[in-house]
């Protein structure tokens, strides 16, 4: 096991709650497009755990910061660690991943490469570009999914990322995308075993499938996107969080749960 990986011991379902794109700000006062996001985000939590938690882990797949001073990702670390399971963190275009190496990770709170159940692999990808608003995946991370996926071929991955590796027929959100999806999707089609790729960025839920893999994305937990818009447009959606159960014969379920609170699966109760 490398530095950058960790194992979980489950034999049963691993559960999982991804959210992403929160968007703190050094001052927590302060709002992004109307919505305080340290608020938004606190009231996301409140839901996660009323609805599906336990969770053995979180992910938190980028844009964790709108402004990326150490103290948003040291108030970030406090509220992560209240969760009391691991959160394993990925940075967005907005994030500066030299600061979060600093000031984010705890014996909680971990950048990772890959993380291992004892039938899953989860594959953490970092895509961002500096002073850019698009994502690219450099040719030392291309390796790294590639030797993670052929160094564990009996276990099922999820691959996330932050940027979005197909169209989603918004062109000013599909303008800032990964570049390189080929070279992305030309690793992964060697590999039978990837089952989900995952991602943020676009502030809006979108669900497609590529051959065998199922694509997934996540709404923000503050503002969200118009679906289909030509341009910077909100949508009215409330925020919200992913969740994941990733069952040990490779099949998954998954659903999109917003504020205010509404019924919800059960899966996670006890």
């Amino acid at each position: 096991m490398t530095a950058s990986q960790y194992r979980h011991r489950l034999s049963e379902a691993a559960r999982i709650i991804q959210i992403t794109d929160t968007h703190l700000f050094a001052d927590p006062s302060e709002s992004f497009d109307g919505i305080n996001t340290q608020e938004s985000l606190m009231q996301v939590i409140e839901l996660m755990k009323s609805s599906h938690w336990p969770a053995d882990f979180v992910l938190a797949t980028g844009d964790l910061a709108h402004d990326p001073e150490p103290a948003t990702y040291r108030r970030l670390q406090s509220i992560f660690e209240s969760l009391d399971v691991p959160v394993y963190c990925i940075p967005g275009n907005h994030d500066d991943p030299e600061v979060m190496r600093e000031c984010l990770p705890s014996e909680q709170i971990r950048m990772a490469s890959t993380v291992l159940t004892d039938r899953w692999q989860v594959i953490l990808l970092n895509t961002k570009v500096p002073e850019m608003p698009g994502g690219t995946l450099s040719e030392q991370e291309l390796a790294t999914l590639d030797e993670c996926l052929r160094h564990h071929p009996d276990h099922h991955a999820l691959v996330c990322l932050h940027h979005p590796p197909v169209s989603i027929d918004s062109p000013w959100m599909d303008a800032m995308s990964l570049t390189n999806r080929d070279r992305f999707f030309s690793v992964l089609d060697r590999h039978r075993q990837v089952r989900c790729v995952l991602w943020g960025h676009i502030h809006q839920e979108f669900d497609s499938r590529r051959n065998r893999v199922r694509l997934l994305s996540t709404p923000s937990t503050c503002v969200q996107f118009t679906p289909g818009a030509t341009r910077h447009e909100r949508d009215e959606k409330k925020p919200g969080y992913r969740w994941l159960v990733l069952n040990p014969d490779g099949s998954f379920e998954t659903g999109v749960n917003r504020l205010p609170a509404r019924r919800v699966s059960p899966i996670f109760l006890l």
